[in-house]
């Protein structure tokens, strides 16, 4: 690091370019995180996460409005998150509700070998989502 640097960069956000904002923002509030009302219909959206990040979904034409040449990578898959759950139940509540509204299940929930309840679902731009607790 520089010494002229006084301080180390903060970890602000998570981005997502995202094909349809309406779906992703749904998706994004069942699994409980909190976009302002109307955000469905805007280009750039922001959700405060816990500690202060933030995530934030962009169109791909707000993304093509700063950088022209930009594609979507082949294969979708753009990033991949990961949602804590309360405990193994909610590992299973939570992807039977995401599977039952129409999102593609990766990985049915299963006991990992690593002491989680785990699973994997799609966001509607084919993100990994996992959804994790301890278990016992």
């Amino acid at each position: 690091m520089d010494n002229t640097t006084s301080s180390a960069p903060q970890f602000a956000f998570i981005g997502l370019v995202v094909s349809d904002m309406a779906a992703s923002v749904g998706f994004y509030r069942r699994l409980g995180l909190a976009f302002p009302e109307g955000s469905e219909a805007q280009p750039h959206v922001e959700a405060e996460l816990p500690g202060g990040l933030l995530l934030v979904l962009d169109g791909e034409e707000t993304v093509r409005s700063f950088h022209p040449t930009w594609q979507a990578p082949a294969g979708g898959g753009r990033a991949g998150l990961a949602f804590r759950c309360a405990g193994p139940e909610q590992v299973d509540a939570l992807y039977e509700v995401l599977v039952g509204a129409g999102y593609h299940g990766e990985l049915k929930p299963f006991d990992a070998f690593w002491g989680q309840r785990y699973a994997t679902v799609h966001d509607p731009d084919g993100n990994g989502v996992d959804l994790l607790a301890p278990l016992g």
